[in-house]
């Protein structure tokens, strides 16, 4: 807070429109960089056509001020909230009925599944044991790589120490391999999808074309960052009949079936990486460590659908920054010298650079990705009949704001729409604005819930 901020404030509470001008900034509940637009709406009978309200004069300064809607808990945490719980409802309505999806889905067969990525060399890790911390990576004393480096670690390592992810070998680390499968786990997930339907219907005995015919496969995803700069794909599986979840699947169709199908799928699944002339032909997979838990009304015996859908939600909000990454996209290269990283995560950055300037590898866009360390995947995602969308939360509540508007006028009963024309004019707060804002946050704790 400083004295010119407070100076402004002070003189904005002298105005008659300060009421209007603090509840146009309540409204957006602390959006750091909120979107202004000029224009105007009129709410209009539809029958009549008469203008029944206009909306846009009287705006701050003649604005609309909007909520940026950034889903990332370190850009907005305000707007990160309210993506965080859509993604909620809309994982736990795939699990358990609602918007639209039959409450019978919670019978179906359905498991939460971690897909994780190989490894590219050793890296620094915590271990336990009955909650006893292990020894990172215990090695014979005096044994070195070829690049002279020691091959093992017998620190404990803390929860947050700042080593935790890097290589204990810069120079043996696969840097161009961990890229290149970070840019290309969005494939790998595909043909994991593929594998999956082909897995089951060996299993059951059935051709695909007789398996589309029977069941269908469902899902949710969302990635995570490790430590290592790398994603785990974390995703809920469930099967349906062949139309979706209107329609029971058949009896065939159990949770152990599911559970056992998954693993089997994962080891299939190969994609041959791009530009392998450059540096060498690598065959992409998934990594060995594959967990498979079904998912439970209750939480007995598996996980109950409101924790997945929880931890699901909770990494929807979440980026290439919990891995010590940077939020933001580099444009430059001489942005690299002076980007607050540590080395690994440097390295990753840099080989996405190198590596995206070559003719070979311009399908991956490389440097657009960078400062994702490579991975070009939308963090969350579903297949079509999982269950609802984004979009048809966000239209059911601009639908119940504007009923709630049409109390207010008393416009209840007439049939109204609402007609407008819009365009941008800038984003932020003036600095008077930010420290409402500002408090906003401060009362609603500030963080991503």
């Amino acid at each position: 807070m400083t004295a010119h901020q407070v100076a402004g404030l002070l003189d904005r509470a002298t105005r008659p429109d300060f009421d209007a001008w603090r509840r146009h900034i309540v409204r957006l509940g602390g959006c750091i960089n909120p979107v202004h637009l000029v224009g105007r709406s009129v709410l209009v009978d539809t029958v009549t056509g008469e203008a029944l309200h206009q909306v846009g004069k009287d705006g701050p300064d003649g604005r609309l001020m909007t909520a940026c809607g950034n889903r990332r808990a370190t850009v907005c945490p305000t707007c990160s909230r309210v993506y965080r719980a859509d993604t909620y409802q809309l994982i736990r309505a795939g699990l358990t009925g609602g918007k639209n999806v039959p409450t019978e889905v919670d019978a179906y067969p359905r498991v939460f599944a971690t897909l994780t990525a190989p490894g590219f060399g050793p890296v620094h890790t915590r271990r336990e044991r009955n909650s006893r911390p292990l020894a990172c990576r215990p090695r014979p004393a005096g044994e070195r790589c070829r690049h002279g480096a020691a091959v093992g670690c017998h620190l404990r390592h803390a929860e947050h120490d700042a080593r935790l992810g890097e290589p204990l070998c810069a120079r043996c680390y696969d840097y161009a391999g961990a890229v290149l499968w970070q840019a290309q786990a969005g494939e790998l997930w595909h043909r994991f999808t593929l594998e999956l339907r082909r897995e089951l219907a060996r299993i059951v005995g059935l051709s695909r074309t007789d398996f589309a015919n029977s069941a269908r496969l469902s899902y949710a995803k969302v990635a995570e960052y490790q430590r290592r700069g790398l994603v785990h794909f974390h995703a809920v599986i469930r099967l349906d009949g062949p139309e979706g979840p209107e329609v029971g699947p058949p009896a065939w169709a159990t949770t152990d079936l599911l559970s056992a199908a998954v693993p089997q799928a994962v080891v299939r699944v190969r994609v041959l990486a791009v530009g392998s002339d450059v540096v060498g032909r690598r065959l992409l997979r998934f990594g060995p460590q594959v967990d498979v838990r079904p998912v439970t009304s209750a939480d007995i015996g598996g996980l109950s659908s409101a924790a997945v859908a929880a931890y699901i939600a909770k990494y929807a909000t979440k980026g290439a920054e919990s891995a010590g990454a940077v939020d933001r996209r580099i444009y430059r290269s001489a942005d690299l010298a002076e980007l607050p990283v540590r080395d690994h995560t440097l390295r990753m950055i840099g080989t996405c650079w190198w590596l995206g300037g070559l003719e070979p590898f311009e399908p991956l866009r490389l440097r657009r990705w960078a400062h994702m360390l490579g991975y070009r995947g939308h963090f969350s995602t579903k297949s079509r009949r999982y269950s609802t969308t984004l979009t048809a939360l966000r239209d059911a509540r601009t639908e119940h704001r504007a009923e709630e508007q049409r109390q207010r006028l008393g416009l209840t009963d007439r049939s109204t729409a609402l007609v407008g024309d819009w365009r941008y004019a800038g984003r932020g707060y003036t600095a008077e604005a930010a420290l409402i804002a500002a408090s906003l946050r401060e009362g609603s704790g500030g963080h991503d819930a």
